[in-house]
């Protein structure tokens, strides 16, 4: 079946912006209030997750207890009663899955331990639906986690033990584990795939290609072990395990750092067993095809087709059959093969008109129950429940009950086009009830780089920089990934380049359509983010008043050779194969590196500066921004530096959300103003 999609979502939802929905959204705001508070935004979110059983009875959600921790709670759907049936005491319960219908699978985690004072693994635990025959599977290391129940104390599988992250068959007591084997770099040297019996805790090792050890693992639509990656250097090779013979046979090798024109990747298996890659023969956008495994080739045409867009998404599966392909264009959609689901689709989306409605099935389900969650630019996800029969939706939870959807702004993707003519993809987020013109603008710059920076949908930072009145900016410059093989290979080697540019090209743009005050503009980002808001002010100092820099690099070279503080996480293995094609060579572009080093060139930054790192960071060390900060305040005296110790790449505390945001808030009222003064 070949499916052909131009672009969708946000064409369609943008002349829906000022619905109101009574079941989501709350009163509109008067004139004057108070602005949202900080904590609405990067407090914790309230409901994170939520699955069906596998036959459709039951939901399992993770529910909050007094002191805050989540816990497991099970949902029977006929009656809507609710039994919390795991938790810790001191901790919160993390990923789950069902293991068939009456038993889950769970881990833990602690969202108030900062990683930098993390020196625990995350355990994992099985319990049944009724609070019955808990058990602890995997040791929790470094640290005790409290059960709220009595748990079975046999032996356990070692710490370095992970949930796999596929349902697998869900129809015994038995699941598949990882096993992760680290590098002294930090890097994953191999994964064993365990059969594991979430009652007796009996193990059964999967046995591994005989061509190196495993990287990755996937299992087919029956959840039997079926594909396995193995690397050797720079080649990823791609094993087969037939269930003819149950023998492996090699599919296919490839560049396990840049790709290449044959490369593709397992996207899954139908239940009638076909298989499914993502890959882009011949063609500049990756898209998703059956691959034969006799013949070693892909179809000839692709099942859906994004046209704008990278294929990103999954195969949707239930009972016994192939039902739709889930992606991402420039929001989430489906493509849904099976009838029933494309009428469940439309119904939901005329009962939530405007909004992304991602609908899902237990694994067999026997009811008519679907899960649904919501969200648009002004909603965050919101968790329903659709009853086909009756054809009714009851609200299960929010994610951030505290954010008024009236209150938030709009955001839609618009196509710049930069100084050499490449497009470039342009988020825009305009503060809600402003006329658009001349406005103060913040323009966010995202990590990766190689990563698509984001889709249309409810975000915390650009929705918060729009509430305090910022037009906010988010360029998809060269180099990002989603928007096709031509535009991602753009921007390698060009850190601080052409990048850059296409940054400084959106910027101008906004500026040329009277959008954004040229006299108001801070650029700002984290990780690579950091890095190009760095350079932009250094290369564009007339265009940018300020910066904002988080866990940023500040020196190209620094990510190969700096590591006396603390060790980076940067596996040595994508240091040689990937970064020199990517990034840079150390040597033969020695000259280039200095040339956009911000590091090397501190003496340019003279504009008002926040920067902040965090002191457990493994991917961006400390001594990027400390060496940085040295350098910057002998020469600039409007340099604000804060060091959250505990801290990695990335704030994962709600105390250092609040403080860095509401840091941000008063830099840039001082810096650029609000709209409107």
């Amino acid at each position: 079946m070949h499916i052909r999609f131009s672009r969708v979502g946000a064409a369609v939802l943008r002349y829906a912006f000022v619905l109101h929905l009574s079941l989501l959204a709350a009163a509109s705001s008067s004139a004057g209030e108070q602005p949202v508070p900080i904590a609405a935004f990067f407090g914790n979110v309230s409901m994170s997750n939520a699955r069906l059983s596998p036959d459709g009875k039951r939901l399992a959600m993770l529910v909050n207890n007094e002191q805050g921790h989540d816990q497991l709670g099970v949902v029977t759907l006929a009656d809507k009663s609710i039994k919390v049936v795991a938790g810790f005491s001191n901790a919160d319960v993390g990923h789950f899955e069902w293991v068939n219908n009456e038993r889950l699978l769970y881990d833990s985690r602690d969202k108030n331990t900062a990683p930098g004072e993390e020196r625990y693994a995350p355990g994992l635990f099985a319990v049944n639906i009724d609070g019955g025959v808990r058990r602890q599977l995997v040791e929790v290391s470094g640290r005790s986690f409290v059960s709220s129940g009595a748990s079975s104390e046999r032996e356990k599988m070692p710490w370095n033990t992970f949930m796999l992250d596929q349902p697998g068959a869900q129809d015994s007591n038995w699941v598949y584990v990882e096993k992760v084997h680290f590098g002294s770099d930090h890097s994953v040297e191999a994964v064993e795939l365990i059969r594991l019996d979430t009652v007796s805790g009996r193990t059964d090792p999967v046995p591994e290609p005989g061509q190196g050890r495993a990287r990755a693992w996937w299992l087919d639509a029956k959840g039997r072990p079926a594909l396995a990656t193995t690397v050797d250097g720079k080649l990823e090779m791609l094993h087969y395990l037939d269930p003819k013979d149950g023998r492996w046979r090699k599919l296919a090798t490839q560049d396990a750092y840049l790709g290449g024109k044959d490369a593709f990747t397992p996207l899954g298996f139908s239940p009638e067993g076909s298989l499914y890659v993502v890959g882009r023969p011949h063609r500049d956008k990756a898209a998703p095809f059956v691959y034969d495994l006799a013949t070693g080739k892909m179809a000839a045409r692709p099942l859906v087709d994004l046209e704008a867009f990278d294929f990103s998404g999954e195969l949707v599966v239930s009972a016994g059959k192939l039902l739709g392909i889930r992606y991402t264009a420039d929001t989430v959609g489906v493509a849904w093969f099976d009838p029933a689901m494309k009428e469940a689709q439309a119904a939901v989306d005329r009962l939530l008109p405007g909004h992304v409605n991602v609908l899902s099935v237990g694994l067999r389900s026997e009811t008519p129950f679907v899960l649904v969650r919501s969200w648009s630019d002004r909603q965050p996800g919101v968790f329903l429940l659709f009853d086909r029969q009756t054809g009714k939706l009851s609200r299960l939870g929010s994610s951030r009950p505290a954010i008024d959807p009236a209150r938030m702004a709009a955001q839609d993707l618009t196509i710049v086009t930069a100084r050499d003519g490449r497009t470039i993809p342009t988020w825009l987020t305009v503060p809600n009830n402003s006329a658009g013109k001349k406005l103060p603008m913040v323009v966010l710059v995202h990590g990766g780089p190689y990563v698509r920076g984001r889709q249309w949908g409810w975000d915390s930072e650009s929705q918060f920089l729009a509430s305090r009145g910022y037009l906010v900016l988010e360029p998809e410059f060269r180099g990002s990934t989603g928007y096709g093989e031509a535009h991602f290979r753009a921007g390698w080697k060009q850190w601080g380049l052409a990048m850059q540019d296409d940054i400084a090209d959106a910027t101008r743009w906004a500026i040329a359509q009277g959008m954004a005050d040229p006299q108001r503009i801070c650029i700002a980002g984290a990780s690579y983010g950091g890095y190009a808001t760095l350079m932009g002010l250094i290369r564009d100092p007339d265009l940018y008043k300020c910066g904002i820099d988080w866990v940023g690099v500040t020196d190209i070279e620094l990510l190969y050779t700096g590591s006396w503080t603390r060790d980076s996480d940067t596996s040595d293995a994508y240091k040689r194969y990937g970064m020199p094609t990517l990034v840079g060579d150390p040597a033969k572009d020695a000259a280039q590196f200095a040339a956009t080093s911000p590091l090397k060139q501190a003496v340019r930054l003279t504009q008002p500066l926040l920067l902040a790192y965090g002191g457990a960071d493994l991917r961006v060390p400390l001594y990027h921004g400390r060496k940085l900060f040295d350098a910057v305040k002998r020469s600039n005296k409007d340099v604000e530096w804060v060091v959250y110790d505990d801290e990695a790449h990335g704030w994962k505390l709600v105390e250092t959300r609040l403080d860095f945001w509401g840091r941000v808030e008063t830099f840039l009222r001082k810096n650029i103003g609000k709209a409107g003064q």
